[in-house]
């Protein structure tokens, strides 16, 4: 978990480059990322949802924080929504997947 928080803030704070993957969408990329971590975090720490996910919130607002004093980053309230939707649909994703083992 901490490892891919690591790597996604790495990644934010990296001067962009044609050479990162990605899925073609800045908007994406925030919400998948943080899709990731919704489901990693939520198997670190099962049962603890809302504090897993509004730390990974925070976290991604501590991130655009951060791109505002880089000069080739830019914070954006619509990165942060865009984090939050991973979250959600992350979180989605972990309670569905424990309704089907559930069976």
């Amino acid at each position: 978990m901490f490892v891919a928080m690591l790597v996604l803030l790495a990644l934010s704070l990296a001067p962009p480059s044609p050479l990162m993957s990605g899925t073609g969408w800045d908007k994406s990329n925030h919400a998948l990322a943080f899709a990731v971590l919704a489901v990693l975090g939520a198997w670190a720490w099962p049962g603890r949802a809302l504090a897993v996910l509004a730390g990974l919130l925070a976290y991604g607002g501590l991130i655009e924080v951060l791109q505002s004093f880089t000069a080739y980053r830019f914070a954006e309230w619509g990165d942060l929504l865009a984090d939050g939707v991973g979250l959600l649909l992350g979180q989605a994703l972990v309670s569905w997947l424990g309704r089907g083992n559930s069976r």
